[in-house]
């Protein structure tokens, strides 16, 4: 199985990548991410440290159950051969209906098959209040 666009990336490649996973996260279907992932893939999220797919599922389902209306934002920084740096943004209500805006950067490396290999994610969370939520479901076509 290959997960085009496949390394070694170009700008236009590159920002596809981008975007495909903001479309996959979007769904919040962890099954669905999952397969984006090479079945040993190296995850650092925050302060869990995570190895393989079915690790991957299980941490997604743990974080959408608990993140609520959650929507994201991703934006290429930066790239070169089998990886891509990225930023962030999403929002998220929690079980309080407490607003979050998390930011953050990964750092992605990809297999030659364009599974991701390795994921390294940094985030910090802001609480918001509603009336200051700029991130309304997945991205519409055309939308900076």
């Amino acid at each position: 199985m290959t997960r085009p666009p496949l390394p070694p990336f170009t700008a236009e490649t590159a920002a596809a990548k981008v975007q495909a996973a903001e479309d996959a996260w979007n769904t919040r279907d962890p099954e669905r991410v999952s397969l984006a992932y090479t079945p040993d893939s190296v995850w650092r999220n925050r302060g869990e440290f995570l190895t393989g797919r079915e690790a991957i599922r299980e941490f997604l389902t743990r974080k959408w159950a608990k993140e609520n209306d959650y929507a994201l934002r991703k934006q290429l920084w930066s790239f070169t051969g089998d990886r891509i740096a990225v930023r962030f943004q999403y929002e998220w209500r929690d079980a309080g209906g407490q607003w979050w805006r998390s930011h953050g950067n990964e750092l992605w490396e990809f297999a030659a098959d364009g599974l991701m290999a390795r994921r390294e994610a940094s985030i910090n969370d802001v609480a918001i209040e509603e009336g200051q939520r700029s991130i309304f479901g997945a991205r519409v076509p055309g939308e900076d």
